[in-house]
C-alpha cells in the first residue's frame, strides 16, 4: 500500500490491510510481484512461518505471479517437507513454487561467449556518460570485465556502477582498465580474479564469440 500511495495505509486491521492492497492491485492491472532477499527470513521461525503463510494468501487471493528472489533457498529450508508443523507450513510454499537456478556465466562454448556479450551489450546501452562510445564495453573491456566479476552479474554490475561514480568524479566520463583498476569489487571475485587473468592473456580462455572478434 505505501508503493501504490493508497490514504489508508497508516490504519486498519490486517484484514482491511488486505482488501485495500488487493484493491491496489487490481485498479493498477498488477501482474507481477517481485520479493527480493528471502534468504535473510528464518524461515524455521515464528516469523518464517507468518510469511510462508502471507505468500499462501497472496497466491491465493492476488492474481500476481510471484517473483521470490534469493540465495540458498533451498538450504534455507523454504521447500522443506516432513512431519512436524513448521516443515509442513513450508511445504506448502514448496509446493507453489517452482525453482529456477541463476548460475554465472561461463565462456566455455560460442552460445555462452554470445550471450556475455549480449549481456554487455544491453548494459552499456544504459550507461550515462559523456564520453561513452559503442563497444565501450563488450569490446574493449570483455576479457576485463569477465576476469573482474568471474561471470557473476552481481559481481559484474558493483564493478560497472562503481566504476560508472569514479568516471564521474574524476571527469573521466568513460570506463577503460586503467580507470577500473582503481575501483575495489567484491572480495569473491577478486579472490578468483588472477587465475582468470592468466588464462584469458595467454588465449586458453576467450570472452568474445568469433564473429565479433
Amino acid at each position: 500500500m505505501e508503493y501504490y500511495g493508497h490514504p489508508g495505509r497508516f490504519r486498519g486491521t490486517a484484514a482491511e490491510f488486505g482488501y485495500r492492497a488487493l484493491d491496489c492491485v487490481l485498479s493498477a492491472e498488477t501482474k507481477l510481484l517481485i520479493v527480493d532477499d528471502l534468504h535473510f527470513l528464518r524461515w524455521r521461525d515464528r516469523s518464517g512461518i507468518e510469511v510462508s503463510n502471507h505468500f499462501k494468501y497472496i497466491a491465493n487471493e492476488f492474481p500476481v505471479t510471484l517473483l521470490m528472489i534469493g540465495v540458498g533457498l533451498e538450504a534455507k529450508g523454504l521447500f522443506s517437507e516432513g512431519g512436524s508443523y513448521t516443515n509442513a507450513v513450508l511445504a506448502q510454499t514448496g509446493r507453489r513454487t517452482t525453482p529456477l537456478d541463476l548460475a554465472p556465466f561461463t565462456i566455455d562454448s560460442e552460445q555462452d561467449r554470445t550471450d556475455w556479450r549480449n549481456t554487455l551489450l544491453a548494459i552499456e546501452e544504459r550507461v550515462v556518460l559523456a564520453e561513452k562510445h559503442p563497444g565501450m564495453l563488450a569490446d574493449n573491456l570483455s576479457d576485463y570485465l569477465f576476469a573482474r566479476s568471474t561471470g557473476h552479474i552481481g559481481s559484474l554490475m558493483t564493478l560497472i556502477n562503481r566504476g560508472c561514480q569514479r568516471a564521474v568524479r574524476t571527469g573521466a566520463e568513460r570506463l577503460d582498465e586503467r580507470l577500473l583498476d582503481q575501483v575495489k569489487n567484491d572480495a569473491a571475485a577478486e579472490k578468483a580474479r588472477a587465475e582468470l587473468e592468466q588464462a584469458l592473456a595467454s588465449g586458453r580462455l576467450a570472452s568474445r564469440p568469433e564473429r565479433a572478434a
